[in-house]
């Protein structure tokens, strides 16, 4: 059996994102031939929610590592708080003695903790490892560059240039590319062309079953982040907010006041909650959705909390709902990792998204849910109307979702999809080093 050695700094029992897919993925990497390790960063020196009860999905008899980290108290003042920075000499100095003791066929990085990636060129050199870098976003972008400095994220003068000098240091020599998103991989192959001759893969995150059991064995200890009262009809959307997320919300609630004109008694029975938003410290997040329901005159209707909740306290909140919302991007790339386990809910689901998004492919060929298209704003308002109207007065049909259309969503087809990219980018790497030899 192949063994693969998994770099994602934030681990179980974080809550952060960018671990999900090699957490629900970990079960199923010995059904194709692989085994995995992971190096994480030691929770202590992390800043992330935690929820416990995701140790409970980790397979026993996988292996985890964990490394140090400069504290954060002591690098803030320097202004480096990013987790990458402070753990990258630690995990140099680890995984250097650990290639010495033990051998792995290749080496994964899956985290948006990019600075990490760096040291991929460092370990195939030193111990002839290949490796896989997943692009779950853009590294190194420019998206923020014509935008005002208030809509920039924190330091982002500095991240913007390390990320500019380490991104090429790590594609330089990287044997393979999985991504979200097509349009990632493509943007990278037109600034580094021989990533062209590799072998890449579009891989969303998969469906996991066993988190909704988790969720609902505990329901007891969870709690909600808004008031269910049975009075009104709750819409929940649970993810980050963001000003690139206020144009599918606008439409959102645009479609709520043509339906107050229309049926204030059905229409008025509505409340829309947004939940995590932010990735600020706790108590400190800027309310950015909830500003777009103050400028449209239907606060009262809303709620957004910006603080992040835990892992199963999210998949919880979804299952209470009475209907779900997820908003998207108007650019194609964006991709919700989010839509699986909001459609084994098997709510009623409204997304506003870019026609062409993966994400929105998915809903549709699976039928799992309404969406609106976020580029043409008079057919938008007709299915955001449609849509509400059927939560309001009870008459939106459950969703047929296709169950046999969704398989290749769920996380051991994912996982699969993986380990095809793995086995590949191994082949790939030894026939150029057979080359060399020649």
């Amino acid at each position: 059996m192949k063994k693969v050695l998994i770099i994602s700094p934030y681990f179980v029992p974080s809550n952060a994102a960018d671990m999900q897919r090699v957490r629900m993925s970990l079960p199923f990497y010995q059904d194709f031939d692989w085994s995995a390790e992971i190096v994480c960063v030691g929770e202590q020196y992390t800043d992330a929610v935690f929820d416990y009860l995701l140790n409970d999905s980790v397979p026993a008899h996988i292996k985890i590592h964990r490394v140090s980290a400069l504290p954060k108290k002591l690098t803030y003042k320097f202004g480096l708080g990013s987790i990458a920075l402070r753990s990258l000499w630690f995990y140099k100095s680890y995984v250097n003695r650990l290639l010495r003791k033990e051998k792995f066929d290749l080496i994964f990085f899956s985290t948006t903790q990019f600075p990490v990636c760096a040291l991929g060129p460092y370990w195939k050199k030193k111990f002839g490892i290949p490796y896989i870098i997943d692009m779950q976003d853009p590294w190194f972008t420019n998206y923020y560059e014509d935008k005002p400095k208030y809509k920039r994220p924190k330091k982002y003068w500095f991240s913007y240039r390390l990320d500019k000098y380490l991104e090429p240091v790590a594609m330089k020599d990287v044997d393979g590319i999985m991504s979200v998103s097509d349009a990632y991989i493509d943007d990278l192959i037109k600034r580094y062309p021989h990533l062209a001759k590799l072998p890449t893969a579009t891989i969303t995150f998969g469906g996991f079953r066993q988190d909704l059991e988790i969720a609902a064995n505990h329901k007891n200890e969870l709690k909600l982040a808004y008031d269910n009262s049975p009075a009104f009809k709750h819409i929940v959307y649970v993810g980050r907010g963001g000003f690139d997320m206020q144009k599918a919300v606008m439409q959102l609630l645009k479609g709520f006041k043509i339906g107050l004109k229309k049926d204030f008694e059905n229409f008025q029975k509505l409340r829309f909650h947004f939940i995590g938003t932010s990735y600020a410290p706790l108590g400190s997040g800027e309310k950015t959705l909830y500003s777009v329901a103050e400028k449209l005159g239907v606060g009262d209707y809303v709620t957004e909390q910006t603080d992040r909740i835990s892992f199963y306290e999210s998949i919880f909140n979804l299952q209470s709902a009475d209907a779900l919302f997820i908003p998207g991007h108007e650019k194609p790339a964006y991709t919700a990792s989010k839509i699986y386990p909001y459609i084994m809910t098997e709510k009623p689901i409204l997304a506003i998204f870019n026609l062409e998004s993966s994400a929105a492919q998915s809903l549709i060929d699976c039928r799992a849910g309404y969406v609106a298209d976020i580029l043409n704003y008079k057919t938008a308002m007709e299915t955001i109307y449609i849509f509400l109207k059927g939560v309001a007065d009870h008459t939106l049909a459950k969703p047929e979702t296709d169950w046999t259309e969704f398989e290749q969503y769920r996380a051991r087809a994912t996982t699969k999809r993986q380990c095809d990219l793995f086995d590949l980018s191994i082949e790939n790497h030894q026939t150029k080093h057979l080359l060399s030899q020649i």
